[in-house]
């Protein structure tokens, strides 16, 4: 069982620094973007308005889908606990990465439930 956190930390730790760059970098680019559109009048005052409509709804499911991806992700790892499996096998990281496409569906689901209304 140590063996696999000694893989699964390198992992983790990149993958947590190159998810923080991800989000850095895409708000930058939005808002230089943004900012270059409005100096250069392609965006009158009711697209700008659109503009916040859009960050809003996108902000108000963000918390719902981190909760449940956080939810099923944890879910599959008490689930691990209680499968027996070998030592170098790979059914604890099927387990979690369908868990995780789970949480994605059930998000994915709900979201377009509540657009359509």
């Amino acid at each position: 069982m140590e063996s696999n956190t000694v893989f699964l930390e390198p992992i983790a730790i990149l993958g947590g620094v190159a998810l923080i760059w991800y989000v850095i970098i895409k708000y930058i680019t939005d808002y230089l973007l943004k900012k270059k559109m409005i100096e250069k009048g392609y965006v009158t005052d009711e697209e700008q308005a659109l503009f916040k409509k859009q960050s809003q709804q996108v902000n108000s499911y963000s918390s719902l889908k981190w909760g449940l991806i956080i939810l099923f992700g944890g879910l599959a790892l008490v689930a691990v606990e209680f499968i027996p499996y070998a030592e170098n096998s790979p059914l604890p990281f099927g387990v979690f990465a369908i868990a995780i496409a789970v949480g994605f569906l059930i998000y994915y689901s709900i979201v377009k439930k509540e657009t359509k209304q």
